[in-house]
């Protein structure tokens, strides 16, 4: 289960959030496999000193299909763990299993210890990228409640995955999420495992807010007991950090999120036909959005940024998110000065972070210093 220090207390009205650094799974998937573990390292160690609590450092798949994590057992036997910062690694196999078991509790723990049963909405993409028929995953169900129930799970999950549209089949109603949560529902219920939690994923960036606030709102009217939402948004159209809005603003009190999010917003699925353009939501902005509503999230912003940095140097080219670019808001003694000079192209913006030096010859049309009776000084 999320362990307490993971989570981030809602403020007045507003639910718990978990915040999860996909940035070495999701992103580095996507990215060169030729980057060395080295690297990767450094990256991962950066991310640990930012204060995020939960970070997913790749994942035990086959290297045939997935190279950049070739060298995943390299990884995460070369990296310094952080107290206080809860390591994951994704598997989808048996084989994967097993493997990333060696290194638990040591080095990694479980995401979540809930069984859980799912399935793709999207019976192309499941096959693409699992290379299973969603009716294979159905007929997966009925093993995976049995073994719960013989281990004594207590608690259980249910999720759809390509949720809400698909690239091959088009837009999911939400008749059709529903149905398929209500099937899984049902089995746990009748094994006598209440569901706690539901995940709701969307690879190809088919959410839209109002959708999201909309599902929302029909779990939690249909199933009293389920209090996390899982939310695996890809902002491939650039609606994803609004549909985890809308999610916060749906959601009240007694109620948990979890947002997968990633540094700079470096992501993507080869299997999805939008590659890198499948991005995440930018952690970075993410926290700055957080911190805006009220919560506290124990996140050096400033070394965030300077991690998006690493990665931008490490990957070979830019990243996507906006907060990595402007800053977070310039207040007290980092209020910009007056005089300021123009600033126009990216490398300008970086003043913020690089000082002066950022803008050394721009245009600076001020013939006298610029002064206002509500900034005394500077």
């Amino acid at each position: 289960m999320t362990g307490a220090d993971d989570v981030l207390a809602g403020p007045a009205g507003f639910p718990d959030v978990v915040l999860v650094e996909e940035g070495m799974r999701e992103g580095l998937q996507i990215e060169d496999a030729a980057i060395p573990v080295g690297d990767k390292i450094r990256l991962l160690d950066a991310l640990s000193g930012t204060g995020l609590k939960r970070i997913v450092v790749g994942s035990f798949v086959s290297p045939r299909w997935t190279p950049q994590m070739a060298r995943i057992d390299d990884l995460v036997k070369g990296f310094t763990p952080r107290p206080g910062v809860r390591y994951t690694a994704l598997a989808l196999n048996a084989r994967g299993v097993k493997r990333r078991a060696a290194y638990i509790p040591d080095r990694l723990s479980l995401e979540d210890e809930r069984p859980a049963t799912r399935l793709h909405l999207c019976d192309v993409f499941a096959q693409r990228n699992t290379n299973r028929t969603r009716a294979a995953e159905i007929a997966s169900w009925d093993g995976v409640v049995a073994r719960a129930v013989a281990d004594g799970a207590t608690e259980a999950e249910i999720g759809v995955n390509a949720a809400w549209g698909s690239n091959w089949l088009g837009r999911f109603e939400p008749g059709e999420r529903m149905r398929f949560l209500e099937d899984q529902h049902a089995l746990w219920t009748a094994a006598g495992i209440p569901v706690t939690k539901v995940f709701l994923g969307d690879p190809m960036g088919w959410n839209m807010p109002h959708l999201v606030a909309a599902d929302l709102r029909a779990i939690v009217d249909r199933w009293q007991q389920v209090t996390t939402f899982h939310l695996h948004l890809h902002n491939t159209r650039g609606m994803a950090p609004i549909s985890a809005y809308a999610a916060l603003t749906t959601l009240g009190p007694g109620r948990r999120v979890v947002l997968d999010t990633s540094v700079g917003g470096m992501a993507g699925c080869p299997y999805c036909g939008n590659g890198r353009a499948a991005a995440l939501s930018p952690t970075e902005d993410v926290v700055h959005l957080l911190e805006g509503l009220g919560y506290r999230t124990g996140v050096d912003l400033d070394r965030l940024i300077d991690v998006v940095v690493l990665a931008e140097r490490i990957v070979g080219h830019p990243l996507y998110g906006h907060v990595s670019k402007a800053g977070g808001f310039p207040e007290g003694d980092r209020l910009y000065p007056m005089d300021l000079p123009f600033i126009e192209t990216l490398d300008e913006a970086a003043h913020f972070r690089r000082g002066p030096a950022a803008y050394a010859g721009p245009l600076s049309p001020w013939r006298e210093p610029v002064t206002s009776v509500f900034r005394p000084q500077g």
